[in-house]
């Protein structure tokens, strides 16, 4: 792959111990802490080993200075070339999870009240310790709608038992007095300032002719607006509360609109509010990037892999395993990952082109550079969680399967593949399907048949028809296909494990799967958010954008999104048309 010039200033202040230093990941709000620069007279550095961290001084919280020892390994310079003194690089700072999102600050009027819908408990039964220092109401229906959802195994049913649980413990709570409201952070659950409220007598409310008394939505209605109604009564020279409901139901809220209430979805649940600001992966570096880094930007060479050393104000919005690359008219291009963030510093590692025959993978070369930078997340041992998202027919699942076999059958870096799935159907369910497990999965399974069909095609080996049979045998023995239902409760050691179809998990059932992984495991989760078929999951709140939004900045995960597709111009083209 070409690389750019060769920069102006050498790293040769880096020993060798120092170049292979596996990444750390820093806070990128960190504070830089005081350090001593290390004297600029050549004549001190003669004949001495050079030092990546020289003599500093820090002060910790209390006030007092620890005086730090220089290192007593380093790398000689040749005396014929000289070395201008650097920088002096910061302490080595420990490995550090990707920043805490920042709390919202707490609105200084008075607490709202929010009107809870069964359906917002059905969905999530943490969710009244959900709504910071406010408090919450429950009307009368809410409870006895709760009770008619307990029975069966769904989900659903476990979500309603579970919240009948939680209201029994915090009103057996010590202290705890309905009528005056719960306090709901009694159970232990400390982010939750405000009180829970029950409908403990009628309320008075009058509602459209239209709209029939006996409904349960029509009568949280009514309790909605008998609340209003009530608190604009309060006492003067206060500031009136305000009672907003809330409900996943979106016919309820148009409705509740309509009749002049306030109300709102439940958005917790949700990662992102736009499914565009989601995490791509990559960073397009802009036309004026190395004219700027010329004169700071350092590099060595390690292995057949350069790095580089670059500062500047792009570094803060850099996440580690992020890609970056570097395309402009009549210069050489640079495709890199992040390996390390320190500071105002990023190392970047030029990535393996995979796009070469020499470096194909089961056969298989990527086409693109996003598929390029997949491939270097997939083969990389060091990366335990891969996340891919992309349209149809970007090579999702190829990649993963390819790379995987090669891992598994040359490598013998994994023992087996697993390979599961979100059984969701795009229309009607067909019913049960007879056999055994791996035979109910088959049908699901398809594209597993469809990509090893086209990775034995392109074994050009020449075995004839009994050695392709035999290849496929030994390809089938090492992959194995399992249901996502028993999945609890395993553990799974030296695996390599694909999730296919993932945009359908829930972020309850992507945790499940995720903390499955062992040992010597390596996930890979693939998806395409605009193909969603889990009915009431969206972009915002599916288990894959969970997973990426979550995982971002860790140094041991890396995500891409894959943009061309490269299946066939018939579907490149309906996937932008229709």
């Amino acid at each position: 792959m070409p690389l750019p010039p060769a920069p102006t200033r050498r790293a040769a202040l880096l020993s060798p111990e120092a170049l292979d230093a596996p990444a750390r990941a820093a806070p990128k709000n960190g504070r830089r802490p005081a350090a001593e620069r290390h004297s600029d007279d050549p004549r001190t550095r003669g004949g001495q080993a050079l030092e990546l961290f020289d003599d500093r001084r820090v002060v910790d919280a209390g006030g007092s200075e620890d005086l730090r020892a220089p290192s007593s390994r380093g790398r000689s310079a040749p005396a014929e070339v000289p070395v201008e003194a650097p920088a002096v690089a910061p302490a080595p700072r420990p490995a550090a999870e990707p920043p805490a999102r920042p709390k919202r600050a707490k609105s200084t009027g008075p607490a709202k009240l929010f009107v809870l819908d069964t359906n917002v408990l059905l969905h999530d039964p943490m969710s009244l310790f959900r709504f910071e220092e406010h408090d919450i109401y429950l009307p009368m229906i809410v409870l006895e709608e709760l009770d008619g959802h307990k029975k069966g195994t769904t989900e659903v049913a476990r979500n309603g038992r579970q919240a009948s649980r939680t209201l029994d413990a915090l009103a057996a709570a010590q202290g705890a007095d309905i009528a005056k409201g719960l306090k709901l952070d009694a159970t232990g659950h400390k982010e939750a300032g405000g009180k829970l409220f029950f409908q403990t007598e009628p309320l008075d409310y009058t509602l459209p002719t239209s709209l029939p008394q006996g409904k349960a939505d029509n009568q949280i209605l009514g309790v909605v607006q008998a609340l209003r109604e009530v608190h604009e009564k309060s006492k003067a020279g206060t500031d009136r509360r305000e009672v907003v409901l809330v409900s996943k139901d979106i016919n309820m809220r148009v409705k509740a609109r309509a009749l002049g209430l306030a109300a709102d979805d439940y958005q917790n649940d949700k990662a992102l509010e736009d499914g565009d600001l989601l995490y791509s992966g990559s960073f397009a570096l802009p036309a004026d990037f190395w004219t700027r880094q010329s004169k700071t930007v350092e590099s060595w060479q390690s292995g057949s892999s350069t790095f580089y050393r670059i500062s500047g104000p792009i570094v803060p919005s850099l996440y580690i395993n992020q890609f970056v690359y570097f395309e402009a008219p009549g210069e050489p291009s640079m495709y890199a990952r992040v390996t390390e963030i320190r500071d105002k510093t990023a190392v970047l590692k030029t990535l393996k082109d995979y796009a070469s025959g020499k470096n194909a993978v089961w056969g298989v070369t990527t086409r693109n550079r996003e598929q390029n930078f997949a491939m270097n997340l997939l083969m990389d041992p060091e990366i335990d969680f891969v996340t891919l998202t992309g349209t149809a027919g970007t090579g999702k699942t190829l990649m993963a399967l390819a790379s995987g076999l090669t891992q598994v059958l040359d490598d013998r870096r994994y023992t087996e593949i697993i390979m599961t799935r979100a059984t969701v159907s795009v229309g009607e369910d067909i019913g049960f399907l007879p056999g055994t497990e791996e035979e109910k999965m088959g049908p699901w399974m398809g594209a597993l048949d469809d990509n090893l069909e086209f990775l034995a095609k392109g074994d050009g080996s020449g075995a004839g028809e009994w050695g392709r049979a035999a290849t496929n045998e030994l390809i089938r023995s090492k992959i194995k296909i399992k249901s996502m239902n028993f999945m609890r409760g395993r553990t799974f050691l030296n695996k390599y494990v694909i999730i296919d179809e993932a945009q359908n998990l829930t972020p309850k059932q992507m945790k499940t799967l995720v903390t499955r992984a062992g040992p010597g495991t390596k996930i890979i989760c693939m998806g395409n958010l605009a193909q969603i078929d889990t009915p009431y999951l969206t972009e915002g709140s599916s288990g894959l954008t969970f997973a990426v939004d979550r995982f971002k900045g860790w140094p041991h995960s890396g995500h891409i999104t894959l943009a061309r597709g490269e299946r066939s111009r018939l579907a490149d083209f309906a996937s932008d048309v229709l």
